[in-house]
Order: structure tokens, then C-alpha cells, then sequence
């Protein structure tokens, strides 16, 4: 029989993506391995990943997927998506295992990998004697602070959000209680308790495989390897395989993408080497209209080239972009006159740019990022240094390490309130392109562009961990 494994990520595009290039990499190191992804729906839009599917599936004929039924939600009061994410894939378990009974019909599973709000579905992999695995697309930093979680949870009565206190974790910096992700600020919210039990259950799992390198996070790497984020020595082997990188995102609409990327391509082709600061804050990142104002502003005082990837402001107050709005009145959105003055070293786009091809273009000498972990990672392998303002999920943490662990960025300070204010925009931007502590940052972030290369060059950090998580397959 044919050699598989079943690869389970949540329904989120940028989840499926990861998932996606882990199995691209599987079948470099192993070509006879077949890859089965499992699809599952959500009752809210997350926005179609139809189209990037159907050209996976056209052109690597490897992965093959899998659309699980769609499951009916009990009537819940919740509109939190953490929590209806963790409902629909706990109430899909009975889907998982008839797909993979089905799938073992024709072919040996060697494991099902999951990512970190689907770890219901191992027990399903027990009951059917396929080792579970975990692969957690964030940091090794991040990782250590989940595993570390369950002991956080034993050791205070109190919510993180009235704590108020550093949290001492073995293998990163100490970390402000309220830089903890929201869903877990709450120990009374479903939240916690799911995030709770995704975190209880790494421990249990066959090896955890991190999108990072060794290099990059050499403390938590080193901390969470030797078992020291898991009580009585439960930690089981943790594969650093990074950085793991998409090429190319969705092709909805490519026509319109096409034309974007050779608008901005274009302009930088006509900027000085090293003299453009790019921002864009991720698939995700909203900024109320009046935040927007400031950024102008800031990036205007700067006096710096800029590139800068706008979005329609939230609807109802939410904090993340569920579907993208193409639709965007950038006169109305940034101060009157801005994009007149500054037409001859600006470049506003509007919902969407190719980030990696922005970012290793010979232009871009700083990213004003929100810290998710792919964009960090594109930002490494393409040796640009970093200015962090996190918005969501883990970036705080990210925010931390970026700046404290590894040196790469400086951070963006707000206010109470999350505000953050012209002047701190535009001391930032200067201080990333002109300041001696900007020069460092960016000497630290091209020796690490070189480290990533060999991490994944024939006997780096990373091609060593794939080949042990492929090779562990045969003992099972």
C-alpha cells in the first residue's frame, strides 16, 4: 500500500496555506508520499479558499482533498470565531474518522498532523492507532509560552487581564501578563478553556513540528526541545523545519492582483536602493479611519519613501477583516491633499500587495508589520528589518521576541487605548531608516537572512528535522 499522511488544518485561509507548503515539503523529502488534506466549513465567512484549492489540486497531483460534510452548530449565543472554530472542528470528529477509514482503505497513514484548533482530532487518530502530530505555524517562542500554559493555569487563580504581573517563562524574555493573546485574558471565557485544552494536549502527541529555525529562536528552541515547558519530562520530540514560506497566496482575483503587482513593482523599480519603508498589516489588520489619519501624517513628517497597503476601516467595531473590501475611497479615508504632496515618494495601495515579492525587492529597506509569523518570516529571508505593531492573535508575544530575543525590529508604542499617535509613526519610521539602533537592526536581520538559507541548505538545522520526522515514520 501507498504511504500517506493526513494533514487537518482549521478552516482560515492563511491555516490552509501553512498546511498546503508543510505538504509541498513532505513530498520534496519523500516524492513517493501521499498527501490528504481534510476540509472543513465554517457557518461564518472566512472568505473562499475554493480557488486556491482548485490550483493546488490542479497542479500538485500529490495532495489530494478532502471536503469533510458540514456540521449543523447546536443554537449558540456565541459569536466569537476562536470558539465557533473550536465547535465545528470538536463536532467533526465523527467526519474525520470515517475520512480517514476511508483514506487507509487504499493507502498506510503514517500520521495525521493538526494544527492547534484541531487537536480534538486526536483522539479520532488514537482510537485508530495513526500517531498524532502537531504543526504549529507560530514561532518556537510562542510554543514555549503554550506548553508552558496549563502551568500558568495551575499556579493562579486570577485571569491573566487582572493580573498584572511578568509571567517567567523558561526560554523567553518575561512577558506582561496583558501582552497574552485576548482569547486567553479571560479564564472565564470558552476561550481559555479551549485554548486550555488545545495546549494540554501537545504533550500527548507523537512531535510537534514548528514552522522555525534553530537559529532564530535558539533559546526557546534549545528550552522547549529539552522538555523544560512541560512538567515530568512529557515533551514529545519537536521538529523545527522553517522557515516555511508561501509563494503565492489565493488567485480569486487575479486579475485585479496582477495589476496591483505590476503597478507597485513598477514604482519601486524607480526608488533608490534601501529607501522605501513598506507597510502592510497582514489579510487581517483594520485600522479605525481617524488611526489611518495618524499614519498619514506620521509617514508625511517622515520625510521617507513609503509603500503602503490600505484597508476599509472596521464595520461594527470589529478588529479583524473577515472578507476584503476592494471598494475603498482613499480621498475620504486619508487627510485632504496627502496623496497630492505626497505623490513623488509615497505609494498608497489599496486592500492588497505581493508581500514577498515587495519585500526582496532591492527598494524595501524597512516593514512596518503587524507581527504575524509570516509575514516575520518573509521579512528574515528577505533581510529587512522591522517595525512591530501588533494588532491581534499572538503578536504581542511576536512584538517581544522581535524586538528583546532576536533584535529585528524596533517596537511601535501605543497608547492605553491601542492608539498610536503620528509622532510615535514618524519617529519610528526614522528611527528604523536613519538611527545607529536602526543600522543594527538591520546588519542583525541580513546576517539572519543568510542563517535561514543555511538552515534549509543539504545539512542545515531544518532539512536535518524533516529528514528525523520522516524517518520516525518508519518506527511507527
Amino acid at each position: 500500500m501507498e504511504e500517506a499522511i493526513a494533514l487537518y488544518p482549521s478552516p482560515p485561509i492563511g491555516h490552509l496555506i501553512s498546511m498546503v507548503e508543510l505538504g509541498k515539503l513532505l513530498v520534496t523529502q519523500k516524492p513517493s508520499l501521499s498527501i490528504h488534506i481534510l476540509i472543513t466549513s465554517v457557518p461564518y465567512d472566512s472568505g473562499s479558499t475554493a480557488p486556491y484549492i482548485a490550483n493546488v489540486a490542479a497542479t500538485i497531483p500529490s495532495i489530494k482533498f478532502h471536503h469533510l460534510p458540514t456540521v449543523t452548530l447546536p443554537s449558540t449565543k456565541t459569536t466569537h470565531h476562536e470558539e465557533l472554530t473550536f465547535e465545528v472542528l470538536r463536532l467533526s470528529n465523527p467526519h474525520v474518522r470515517e475520512e480517514l477509514l476511508s483514506i487507509s482503505k487504499n493507502y498506510t497513514i503514517h500520521g495525521l498532523v493538526v494544527d492547534v484548533f484541531c487537536c480534538a482530532a486526536l483522539s479520532v487518530a488514537k482510537e485508530l492507532d495513526i500517531p498524532g502530530y502537531h504543526f504549529f505555524t507560530s514561532g518556537a517562542g510562542v510554543l514555549a509560552i503554550f506548553l508552558y500554559f496549563p502551568t500558568i493555569h495551575n499556579t493562579t487563580t486570577k485571569s491573566l487581564k487582572d493580573l498584572n504581573s511578568l509571567l517567567h517563562i523558561p526560554g523567553v524574555p518575561p512577558i506582561p501578563s496583558s501582552d497574552m493573546p485576548i482569547p486567553v485574558l479571560n479564564r472565564d471565557d470558552k476561550s481559555y478553556e479551549n485554548f486550555l485544552d488545545s495546549s494540554s494536549s501537545f504533550p500527548e502527541s507523537a512531535g510537534i513540528v514548528v514552522n522555525t529555525f534553530a537559529s532564530l529562536e535558539a533559546r526557546a528552541v534549545k528550552t522547549t526541545s529539552e522538555g523544560l515547558c512541560v512538567p515530568n519530562n512529557r515533551t514529545p520530540p519537536i521538529y523545527c523545519i522553517g522557515p516555511l514560506i508561501a509563494t503565492e497566496g489565493p488567485k480569486d482575483d487575479a486579475g485585479t492582483r496582477n495589476g496591483t503587482a505590476l503597478e507597485c513593482l513598477t514604482w519601486l523599480d524607480s526608488q533608490p536602493v534601501g529607501s522605501v519603508v513598506f507597510l502592510c498589516f497582514g489579510s487581517l489588520g483594520l485600522f479605525s479611519k481617524e488611526q489611518l489619519r495618524e499614519i498619514a501624517f506620521g509617514l508625511e513628517r517622515s520625510g521617507h519613501r513609503f509603500l503602503w497597503v490600505v484597508r476599509n476601516p472596521p464595520s461594527h467595531k470589529k478588529s479583524v477583516a473577515l472578507s476584503a473590501h476592494p471598494n475603498i475611497d482613499l480621498d475620504s479615508l486619508l487627510p485632504e491633499g496627502f496623496l497630492d504632496r505626497t505623490k513623488e515618494r509615497g505609494l498608497v495601495l489599496k486592500s492588497w500587495a505581493p508581500q514577498v515579492a515587495v519585500l526582496n525587492h532591492p527598494s524595501v529597506g524597512g516593514f512596518v508589520s503587524h507581527c504575524g509569523w509570516n509575514s516575520v518570516l518573509e521579512a528574515v529571508c528577505a533581510g529587512v528589518p522591522l517595525v512591530a505593531w501588533p494588532l491581534y492573535a499572538e503578536q504581542r508575544l511576536n512584538r517581544i521576541f522581535l524586538v528583546e530575543e532576536m533584535k529585528l525590529a524596533l517596537p511601535m508604542n501605543e497608547s492605553d487605548n491601542g492608539f498610536v499617535s503620528s509622532a510615535e509613526v514618524e519617529e519610528r519610521v526614522r528611527g528604523l531608516m536613519e538611527s545607529e539602533e536602526g543600522r543594527l537592526v538591520r546588519e542583525r536581520t541580513i546576517a539572519m537572512k543568510i542563517a535561514a538559507k543555511a538552515a534549509l541548505n543539504e545539512g542545515g538545522s531544518s532539512r536535518v528535522a524533516l529528514s528525523e520526522l520522516v524517518e520516525s515514520w518508519k518506527d511507527k
